[in-house]
């Protein structure tokens, strides 16, 4: 899915009635894979799977599968599309809340952020440390 593909139903999901944005955080049409769970009382209650529509500091306007129920709890691993130092996966890990669900596009806010390494690629030679 491209950025140009997306219905105007999702882009408008964020838009208030008179078609202002008032965002503060810029929101960047980035289409990247996404692993979500939802979380309730500490424990997994889903399980699923996406592709953002947009991105920005604050949060996630995501496609999924599923209707997720408003004010969930939710983690979002993001599989970011550069290596760290040319060789390392990475993933950029969001926790937070659905705030908006729209058929199939939900938006979360974000209160917690960080990238989190998915080790090597497959390919390549382990490095080897010489005692």
């Amino acid at each position: 899915m491209s950025p140009t593909s997306i219905s105007p139903d999702v882009v408008g999901l964020f838009e208030t009635p008179g078609g202002t944005d008032r965002r503060s955080d810029r929101r960047y049409p980035i289409v990247l894979r996404l692993q979500y769970k939802l979380i309730r009382d500490g424990r997994v209650e889903r399980l699923g799977s996406g592709t953002t529509v947009n991105i920005s500091s604050r949060g996630v306007l995501f496609d999924a599968n599923d209707r997720l129920p408003t004010r969930s709890a939710i983690e979002l691993a993001l599989h970011w599309p550069v290596l760290l130092q040319g060789s390392c996966g990475l993933k950029l890990v969001m926790r937070g809340r659905v705030v908006r669900a729209n058929n199939k596009a939900i938006a979360m806010i974000a209160e917690f952020r960080e990238f989190r390494t998915t080790g090597r690629p497959a390919l390549e030679e382990p490095t080897k440390v010489a005692l």
